[in-house]
């Protein structure tokens, strides 16, 4: 069960990573009336991704990827958008304390009782483990009885070895639609796996089914 908290933030580099790990648990907030704020660091410019068949350009998509995200955030409820202008793929190269100061602010601005993020060290890619790595910065700028609960996403292959089994697994099955929409919304990266993903739900394959109605998280411990 997924309790109303008084303000959630989701903290991620790129566009669709929402989409794919937390957009279930982002939509069920939203209908228990919880304000979410998303903080999207990127627009993903790098991805290699132009649509399947590519319907853009290189030049082009940056501004595809800020309509997508648009889009995935109508189609989730969230009304408090916020892009952040860094660079896709170097986010692990930005000044450590001027990036958790940024994200410091808007903790300090919102003031959740939940922050989602990567878990670092354990989300594969450079970009996340460093927004993670940020988030857990900013935090721990606040005293500790001050601080909000830090639900992690990690999905590295030993992410279970290192950090046991997840500690909250939400059950999303009742906005399973919406998730899928919002994958739907970041066309041009998921264009080529959504007929897929589809069909596979269509014949009731046991690990779509797993990942598509259950996202889990580790708290972060400090």
């Amino acid at each position: 069960m997924i309790n109303k908290e008084r303000h959630v933030l989701v903290v991620f580099p790129h566009p669709d990573d929402e989409a794919f790990g937390v957009s279930g648990t982002i939509a069920t907030h939203v209908k228990n009336g919880t304000p979410v704020t998303y903080a999207c660091l990127t627009l993903g410019e790098m991805g290699r991704n132009l649509g399947n068949p590519p319907f853009t350009t290189r030049e082009n998509l940056p501004n595809i990827r800020r309509e997508e995200l648009k889009e995935a955030a109508r189609v989730l409820g969230i009304q408090d958008l916020r892009m952040l202008g860094y660079r896709d793929k170097t986010v692990e190269f930005e000044d450590d304390e001027k990036l958790a100061n940024r994200i410091y602010e808007i903790i300090e601005e919102v003031n959740p009782s939940l922050i989602i993020t990567f878990y670092p060290g354990y989300a594969v890619h450079p970009d996340h483990d460093a927004a993670g790595a940020a988030v857990i910065r900013a935090v721990e700028k606040l005293p500790p009885a001050a601080r909000p609960a830090l639900h992690c996403v990690a999905f590295s292959n030993d992410c279970v070895e290192a950090l046991g089994e997840a500690d909250v697994i939400n059950d999303i099955s009742a906005v399973s639609s919406q998730k899928l929409a919002a994958i739907k919304a970041h066309r041009s990266q998921t264009e080529a796996m959504i007929q897929t993903m589809e069909e596979s739900l269509k014949n009731q394959d046991p690990q779509v089914l797993a990942r598509v109605n259950f996202e889990r998280f580790w708290t972060y411990k400090w």
